[in-house]
């Protein structure tokens, strides 16, 4: 069985006391890695083994003096000084990359909590405590690093961020302690719009464009798949190709949306098992998104857990 890993909430709160804890918000695949003695596992969010996608990053959990850990946090790829999901594409799903694969797109673990240390459980401890036992427990490496966190003045570091170029923040109250699910404990802060969303379908290319024109996405609300918009934007070739083909092998000749109006000329309907990571402007007041991107697929979502995200 997976791990129940504890979620954050979206929020539009900018003002935070000392008794929360900031971290950059980070964009890239989350990532439990279990050492127990020798052995080292590495699984998703959805509890799929990823011990041989992330070979240096099982290889620094394994070099790690404790005996027994059990750590949660991000697997990101970087652009410069930015985590970047498309680079991080490269690797999503390789079962075992080549050294090549490994040398053009290294990833980094970056660790911000710590479940167990050598037979101990934590999840009850305050986060604070639970940070200071990560921070004595582990040696960073080039691929495996500790998170930052900062009790500090919230908007001017938020402000920080999106000038930096960041994703956003998370902010986690210090005293909390290890809940599985969406809490209200940890609250993330972003930049710009960005979620997942389910793919049903996609609509003919046109002009130079092959294999497809744009994806028709949507999310859950009350167990019906709602239809969100189509995203023309954001596909190099080698995605159109790839993409394009798995596509086809779900189409159907039934809508999965209850509610998709106007249906777009020359659309494809598609069983929705795939999940994309879309950026966009805003929603509109009809539910629809606004000058939406493609960012990426994510293989550590699962469809029906895709609801639209309110700030809370």
């Amino acid at each position: 069985m997976p791990i129940s890993l504890m979620l954050a909430t979206l929020t539009d709160r900018r003002d935070f006391g000392d008794d929360w804890l900031l971290e950059r918000k980070l964009d890239g695949e989350r990532c439990v890695a279990r050492k127990d003695g020798g052995d080292v596992r590495l699984e998703s969010r959805t509890g799929k083994d990823l011990t041989g996608t992330y070979p240096e990053i099982r290889a620094a959990v394994a070099a790690q003096p404790a005996g027994e850990l059990l750590l949660d946090g991000e697997v990101v790829a970087y652009d410069g000084e930015q985590t970047s999901f498309g680079r991080l594409q490269q690797r999503l799903g390789v079962a075992t990359p080549s050294p090549e694969q490994l040398a053009a797109n290294p990833v980094v673990y970056c660790v911000f909590d710590l479940l167990e240390l050598d037979g101990e459980e934590l999840t009850g401890r305050p986060l604070i405590e639970r940070r200071a036992r990560l921070a004595r427990a582990i040696r960073p490496t080039a691929a495996l690093q500790l998170t930052e966190a900062w009790r500090d003045d919230a908007q001017r570091r938020f402000a920080e961020a999106c000038r930096s170029g960041w994703e956003g923040l998370i902010a986690k109250r210090a005293d909390a302690p290890y809940a599985p699910g969406r809490s209200r404990a940890w609250l993330k802060l972003k930049c710009a719009w960005e979620q997942e969303l389910v793919i049903g379908g996609y609509t003919d290319p046109a002009g130079s464009r092959t294999d497809f024109g744009a994806l028709l996405v949507g999310h859950y609300e009350d167990g019906r798949l709602r239809y969100a918009g189509k995203v023309g934007t954001g596909y190099d070739q080698a995605t159109l190709r790839d993409l394009g083909a798995r596509l086809r092998e779900l189409e159907t000749s039934e809508p999965p949306f209850a509610d998709a109006r106007p249906v777009p000329r020359g659309t494809h309907w598609t069983r929705p098992e795939l999940v994309a990571q879309v950026g966009f402007a805003e929603w509109t007041s009809d539910g629809r998104l606004r000058q939406p991107r493609f960012l990426g697929l994510r293989d550590d979502k699962r469809p029906a857990e895709v609801v639209r995200e309110r700030p809370r």
